[in-house]
């Protein structure tokens, strides 16, 4: 069935902006010749984007021909600004960009263990109010959070979880009544899977599994080009993966005696020390420091070890799943590096028959700060752009 009149025009204004966004200012000529529309159909389409006030001009092209110069059109970048949260046990960092993602304030607070529920909320919801100050106006419009823990797929919140302070499901209520952002919230391991897919070790990957390797462990599920949550939003969960060379099988409760104890920063610096290896002083994660110290060591026989565990759990993945590609994600992840994941790979050669490519990820910890940036500009581009679900966006609408 073909396209109304009007939902041509916002496949066909959201191509232009999204060609504005990935290639940066552009002309109406060089806008036709990327869109294939016809001149008329891209001078209104200018017009509206224009009447809009997504779009401005920015400047005239440098063309040197007789008569004026074309104008050069842009995305009007400070529309609206956009904000991240990265709320760890440990501390919460928050990001504020504008609608292209260009970074105009950053910070960080510290959360104690001794803290209570309500100082640390209101800690942590000051840091976003001062660091959107410290980036001026306009308002922000979208707010991406991601956490540790399950997020409900019904109601897109942070479920009560064993083991994470209460502070972390109270933040986002506390953020909705103090302004009036759209406040999205995701898995941790989730965001990261985004942000190497967009920008890191996943790019090009429509299937993929990250195992997420840091303080904690965790996976999340990119699937013929979706992200899958399971149920009750708890697919990834790999902690708590019954695996031998443990004490015991897991709690429903708690890690301890699953995966989580094989390849968690803990279990990680325990091994380090048994092959005489131990972390630098510092704040966490003493793991990635000493998987760090051991590439950089030559350290083979700790290395072998940590391949060993991690490629049961990879094994494991690649059996239920077969996604075809595994990055080694977090902090220990790109502590490792390429020489672990060739480990890994060697190790799960040996216990799997089914082809996966083993990478180490690129982007680390800052993975989940940069995963919900992009969620959170996903979401305000939809809103101001307009979204146009089950329809191509693979070329204009003539």
């Amino acid at each position: 069935m073909p396209a109304s009149p009007s939902t041509a025009r916002v496949i066909n204004d959201r191509l232009a902006l999204s060609l504005l966004e990935r290639e940066g200012p552009l002309t109406a000529g060089q806008l036709k010749t990327l869109t294939g529309l016809s001149r008329p159909s891209v001078a209104d389409l200018v017009e509206r984007l224009q009447d809009s006030g997504l779009v401005t001009v920015v400047g005239e092209s440098g063309a040197a021909r007789r008569g004026p110069n074309a104008k050069v059109y842009g995305i009007v970048a400070d529309r609206v600004h956009l904000a991240a949260l990265d709320v760890r046990t440990t501390g919460v960092t928050a990001v504020v960009t504008d609608l292209l993602g260009v970074h105009l304030a950053e910070a960080s607070v510290p959360m104690a263990d001794e803290i209570g529920t309500a100082p640390a909320v209101d800690r942590a919801v000051r840091l976003l109010e001062r660091t959107a100050r410290k980036a001026g106006p306009p308002p922000l419009h979208c707010v991406g959070i991601g956490a540790p823990g399950l997020i409900d797929p019904a109601t897109g919140e942070l479920r009560d979880t064993t083991g994470l302070p209460a502070w972390h499901r109270r933040l986002v209520g506390a953020l909705q009544q103090r302004g009036q952002a759209r406040i999205i919230v995701e898995n941790e391991t989730n965001l990261a899977a985004l942000a190497e897919q967009r920008d890191g070790a996943a790019r090009g990957r429509d299937s993929f599994v990250l195992l997420w390797l840091g303080h904690g462990i965790g996976a999340a599920l990119v699937l013929d080009g979706r992200l899958r949550r399971g149920a009750s939003g708890g697919a990834g969960e790999i902690g708590f993966l019954p695996v031998p060379g443990t004490a015991a099988a897991p709690p429903a409760t708690l890690c301890d005696g699953g995966f989580h104890s094989l390849a968690a920063s803990a279990a990680i610096v325990e091994l380090g020390a048994a092959h005489g290896l131990t972390p630098p002083p510092g704040p966490e994660p003493r793991g990635a420091a000493v998987v760090a110290r051991a590439v950089a060591a030559g350290e083979d026989r700790f290395l072998d070890a940590l391949a060993e565990r991690l490629a049961v759990g990879v094994a494991a993945v690649a059996a239920v799943l077969d996604p075809g590609c595994v990055v080694l994600g977090g902090e220990t992840g790109l502590a490792g590096g390429p020489e672990l994941a060739a480990r890994v790979a060697r190790r799960l050669g040996a216990m799997s028959p089914l082809a996966t490519d083993v990478r180490s990820g690129e982007l680390g910890g800052s993975a989940v700060l940069r995963g919900a940036l992009l969620t959170a500009r996903d979401a305000a581009q939809d809103d101001l752009f307009g979204s146009v679900p089950a329809l191509s966006m693979g070329g204009a609408v003539r």
